[in-house]
């Protein structure tokens, strides 16, 4: 008897007889996941663009943006913010898979075949993701209200493939080769 327990328990230590399904690929993230993450991210977003615009205010003495008949904000200043905030995103995806949003709802960003995600694939991803955001030069003509639906229209195309996908895959995620697994 004491024979056939320690059997048991030396099986259940070895990796290799653990049954199949719990080797399994974890499963594909749903869309509700992914655009909660996304809220969390958006809460990091702009404490990250309020830190780089209070750090150029201090550095430019007050005098970044300049308002008066028209507020004007410096090229290089919009530059440097996107910098900034795809530096989070690509660093996240490369350093672990998650960002800061996607770790309390248990997901990750993977390549199709579970590795990590390459610097190539981070930065088709981001770019892909982003494409929507040039409408935004259509502010001017249209007016704000009006490109910030159109975007949000847009944006909503990008995620609703998801529905459709079976492994859940965005628009940036077909483009970049990557996928969203859940991981519990």
């Amino acid at each position: 008897m004491r024979t056939m327990l320690a059997i048991a328990r030396a099986r259940r230590k070895r990796p290799d007889t653990m049954p199949a399904d719990s080797t399994a690929t974890p499963a594909p993230c749903p869309l509700w996941r992914r655009l909660l993450a996304l809220v969390y991210d958006l809460l990091i977003v702009v404490a990250i663009v309020m830190v780089v615009g209070l750090l150029c205010q201090l550095a430019t003495g007050g005098k970044l943006i300049t308002t008066g008949a028209k507020t004007v904000i410096p090229l290089w200043y919009q530059c440097l913010q996107g910098l900034v905030v795809a530096a989070y995103f690509i660093s996240s995806w490369r350093r672990g898979g998650q960002t800061v949003g996607m770790r309390p709802w248990r997901i990750r960003v993977t390549r199709d075949d579970g590795g990590t995600v390459t610097l190539q694939q981070a930065v088709i991803r981001l770019l892909v993701a982003g494409a929507p955001m040039v409408l935004l030069l259509l502010a001017p003509a249209f007016g704000l209200r009006t490109t910030l639906w159109t975007l949000l229209v847009v944006w909503a195309g990008w995620f609703a493939v998801a529905l459709f996908d079976r492994r859940r895959r965005a628009v940036h995620d077909f483009a970049a080769g990557t996928e969203v697994r859940r991981l519990d």
